[in-house]
């Protein structure tokens, strides 16, 4: 158990993960949890006083600009809001001597190497998303802050907009559906990721933390976009509701504005050999998210 007196500051109050941690670290202490109408992410000086009117123990940014097509004609915003408000928390929390807890993304690689990446692996990303977190990665670890970077992968959750609830309704709304089939990645429940980060937390207050910097984190498996919408559907035949007709198709066949990597996979290795911690199947926290629903 979290000592009582534990302050956790997060931002990002009504994102996935965001909201998955409040669930999940409701007893560890106080939580500070800050949405748009407390903290415009894009004012730096609001950042800069937040986190020293709350003087927390902890700080947990878990919100960042996500529209991935949106951010190819929305520089300023993206930038803003994934490269340079991380660098501000981050410079908070090393005055404060505090650790920082910042999520980042697959975006960050260019998806052209044939095995997962590790941490040590170049980044080169495709988007500008995928760019503006890659620079909030980098504004972070200048800082010289104690801080846990964890990169993930297709996120989705009960509430929010993500591919699951998308996948949910076209399956019951249409008789037939075309998916991409080779981008290949690990669809990643946010209840995941914020079970993940307390096991963290908990390792750090135990006074036994792991070498800090940037881990992967994302759920155990691979599949394609394709691969995930069979698996909901399957989930969907099983209670008895309507499934689409699901036809794979190449990413070429489905352009987008901003390009996506075709290889998502992420070593999670190192986060389980530095600091004990492991996620699950996908397959398994998928049902589990589906559960939840109800």
């Amino acid at each position: 158990m979290g000592s009582p007196e534990l302050k956790i500051l997060i931002s990002g109050k009504t994102g996935q993960v965001a909201m998955e941690l409040q669930k999940r670290l409701a007893d560890m202490g106080e939580l500070v949890v800050l949405g748009r109408d407390e903290l415009d992410l894009s004012q730096p000086e609001q950042i800069r006083a937040q986190v020293r009117a709350h003087a927390p123990d902890l700080i947990i940014n878990a919100a960042a600009y996500t529209a991935v097509d949106q951010a190819e004609s929305d520089v300023d915003a993206a930038n803003a809001i994934n490269a340079t408000a991380p660098g501000i928390f981050a410079e908070e929390a090393k005055a404060l001597g505090i650790p920082l807890i910042h999520y980042s993304t697959d975006y960050v690689f260019d998806g052209s190497k044939e095995t997962p990446y590790t941490e040590d692996d170049i980044t080169h990303p495709l988007s500008v998303y995928g760019h503006s977190k890659e620079l909030g990665e980098k504004a972070i670890a200048a800082t010289g802050c104690q801080h846990l970077i964890l990169r993930t992968s297709w996120v989705y959750s009960s509430h929010g907009k993500n591919f699951l609830l998308t996948m949910q309704r076209l399956l019951q709304e249409k008789p037939e559906l075309r998916i991409v089939a080779d981008q290949i990645g690990a669809p990643t429940w946010a209840g995941t990721i914020a079970q993940s980060t307390r096991a963290l937390i908990e390792r750090w207050q135990a006074g036994h933390p792991g070498p800090w910097g940037v881990y992967h984190l994302t759920a155990h498996g691979q599949t394609s976009w394709f691969g995930f919408a069979q698996a909901i559907g399957e989930q969907l035949i099983a209670l008895g509701k309507p499934c689409a007709v699901l036809e794979a198709i190449p990413s070429s066949d489905y352009p987008t504005p901003a390009k996506r990597p075709l290889n998502s996979r992420l070593d999670c290795s190192r986060l389980a050999a530095d600091w004990g911690v492991t996620q699950p199947d996908w397959h398994t926290a998928l049902r589990e998210c589906m559960a939840e629903q109800g």
